[in-house]
């Protein structure tokens, strides 16, 4: 197949993201499979015509359900919002169509079982959107720690931090309600930390969590884009936020390291403040996507008077994906993340492999998500295993 036709679902703050990958993936990564951007599927025909336009699809439908029935869609990209994961993503493995779908996987652990199931009865090929996992600096990490230059780990200590919501006057936008987002900061931030975990050090045993809403009504949205909304007027209608605005949880892993994850959108100053630290017998980790670019390293074998963390810039030909961008030194960004995302789906796809992440680890992750959700409820710890 020299050619992947995709037809995606979605055309706002995620749709910009990954048309964007695809448009540049056969620029930068000429020996890797095309994705052709055949057909961008949305509700809103005005919005969705100029999103066609300015993203560069070749067509444009109101209904998903046109793009299973056609011959030229090889795979259906789903980056619509959470509650329309599960629908769409069965009806395309039953189509036969590979499957790229934006995280979480769906609204519960039943839902993505579900679509993980569906898809291995097809034999399709199914990607999960855990993009941070393709920073060059995050692959660096992994590298570190699978050749056991860290040694024995001990901790593994991630946050993501955000602030977007923090005025009581921010509109009731879908991400704060329950029955379309699944979560809040918890299944929305934290999915991509507790993803970043089990990458880096393995799978969790136990956790205990406790969230929080701080703001319990907001105005109902007028207009929502992305991570920006408005409402209409100054009575505007209230709304009850049904989600967290906060989740902090603490784990045990498989392998006896312990671990602490807090996700929020009430931290102040803190616009995408999405990191983690690593520490093991040998040395440790720590990593900011702020600073996306570096990797602070430090070994306990160094000569004493040079000990200390250090920073990394890997955006050297030596580190993952930067051979296909810019001279040495010359940092990549966020976008990147999803081409190089896309890069791994393309090559599966061609080479007929499953990519990573797959459902596996979408129905993984969504296990550890609802282990948390279940220990805020029964105030108790919670074993992953119950949640076979």
């Amino acid at each position: 197949m020299k050619q992947v036709r995709i037809g995606m679902v979605g055309y706002k703050f995620m749709g910009k993201a990954h048309s964007n990958a695809y448009r540049v993936l056969p620029m930068f990564f000429p020996n890797s499979t095309a994705p052709q951007m055949k057909v961008i599927c949305g509700r809103n025909a005005e919005a969705l015509e100029a999103a066609r336009l300015q993203f560069g699809w070749e067509e444009a439908v109101t209904d998903w359900r046109e793009l299973l029935k056609r011959d030229d869609i090889d795979l259906i990209d789903i980056n619509a919002p959470s509650n329309a994961h599960k629908e769409i993503a069965i009806a395309a493995a039953q189509a036969g169509k590979h499957i790229f779908c934006e995280k979480p996987l769906a609204l519960t652990l039943a839902d993505s079982r579900e679509m993980l199931a569906a898809a291995e009865a097809a034999g399709i090929k199914h990607m999960v959107g855990f993009n941070y996992r393709f920073a060059p600096a995050v692959q660096l990490a992994k590298k570190l720690i699978e050749e056991g230059r860290l040694g024995q780990i001990y901790h593994f200590r991630g946050q993501f931090l955000q602030d977007w919501i923090m005025d009581p006057q921010f509109p009731l936008v879908w991400r704060l309600q329950k029955e379309i987002a699944g979560s809040g900061s918890w299944g929305d931030l934290g999915a991509h930390v507790v993803d970043m975990a089990r990458y880096l050090v393995g799978e969790f045993a136990e956790v205990i969590g406790m969230s929080e809403t701080f703001i319990k009504e907001r105005p109902i949205a007028s207009n929502m884009t992305g991570l920006s909304a408005t409402a209409s007027g100054e009575n505007t209608e209230m709304g009850q936020v049904t989600v967290d605005d906060a989740t902090l949880m603490m784990a045990r892993f498989e392998n006896g390291a312990l671990g602490s994850i807090e996700a929020t959108r009430f931290a102040g100053g803190h616009r995408c403040t999405n990191g983690f630290e690593i520490n093991g017998s040998k040395g440790s980790v720590r990593f900011d996507f702020e600073r996306m670019n570096e990797l602070e390293v430090y070994f306990s074998d160094d000569a004493a008077d040079v000990q200390g963390f250090r920073r990394v810039l890997a955006t050297d030909p030596a580190h993952a994906y930067m051979d296909a961008w810019w001279p040495a030194g010359h940092t990549i960004g966020y976008e990147h993340t999803f081409t190089h995302e896309m890069v791994e789906l393309m090559d599966a796809i061609t080479n007929d492999r499953q990519p990573v992440p797959n459902f596996v680890d979408g129905v993984k992750c969504q296990e550890v998500l609802e282990a948390v959700e279940r220990s805020i409820e029964q105030r108790r710890w919670v074993a992953i295993s119950e949640m076979e």
